[in-house]
């Protein structure tokens, strides 16, 4: 006996081939793409987007991934120590806060805490004012576990959060003339943060008065600006 020639059926078996295996909402325009010929790639996650070393904890490190999900590793044994699924959308950025505890931002637009001792469930410590605006870089004091700051997408200023206090920023950091690409807390002090923007600038802040009552506006204590060639012919 030949082989079915019922066009429905033929048709149901192509539709099968091109069912949907994956959708992957791009923040950026896509121009190519590719497959992967490595066999074991379906034992790892998505493209990492960022890393952080627990000095508390030097054996582990955490890594975040446009697939939702942390990572923590044990380099010790060379194996992952646990995977969550931490966001809604893809996570931008990790930082540790101590032993067993991290904290994570997305471009769900909130600030995450996790605590490995309950896998199951985490904090929220901060949501954007503006629904799915993304959250790309967080910093935690280590001389202060007690603050964080976050920053938003395409936006020039810095939110510095309480984690005491969660959904309310303890202050925002505007000086800022163009978007905020980095953030550092000093190693040396816990009111010190260095912020970093497309206005080719370098700020640092004292935050010694935040918290206090009507401190007022922040504003940094030094300034540095990086001059390209011609801006520096220009003004010679």
């Amino acid at each position: 006996m030949g082989a079915s020639s019922d066009p429905t059926q033929d048709g149901s078996d192509e539709q099968q081939k091109r069912s949907e295996i994956y959708t992957y909402e791009a923040p950026w325009h896509i121009y190519a793409m590719n497959w992967s010929v490595r066999r074991d790639k379906n034992e790892f996650c998505g493209p990492l987007t960022s890393f952080d070393w627990n000095e508390a904890e030097p054996k582990r490190i955490g890594t975040s991934s446009i697939d939702t999900t942390c990572t923590i590793w044990d380099i010790e044994r060379e194996a992952v120590d646990t995977q969550l699924i931490a966001h809604d959308k893809e996570v931008y950025d990790i930082a540790w806060g101590g032993v067993g505890v991290f904290a994570s931002v997305s471009a769900d637009g909130s600030v995450r805490v996790f605590d490995l001792r309950d896998k199951e469930h985490s904090t929220i410590i901060y949501e954007s004012s503006e629904p799915d605006t993304p959250l790309v870089r967080l910093g935690w004091n280590k001389q202060d576990p007690r603050y964080m700051a976050t920053i938003i997408m395409d936006s020039a200023k810095v939110v510095v959060l309480d984690i005491r206090f969660p959904t309310l920023p303890v202050v925002e950091l505007q000086r800022h003339q163009a978007s905020v690409n980095a953030i550092a807390w000093a190693p040396h002090s816990s009111c010190h943060i260095c912020t970093a923007g497309d206005d080719s600038q370098a700020l640092i802040w004292d935050l010694s008065s935040m918290g206090q009552p009507k401190f007022g506006m922040i504003l940094p204590t030094f300034q540095h600006r990086m001059l390209s060639k011609n801006t520096e012919d220009m003004e010679k």
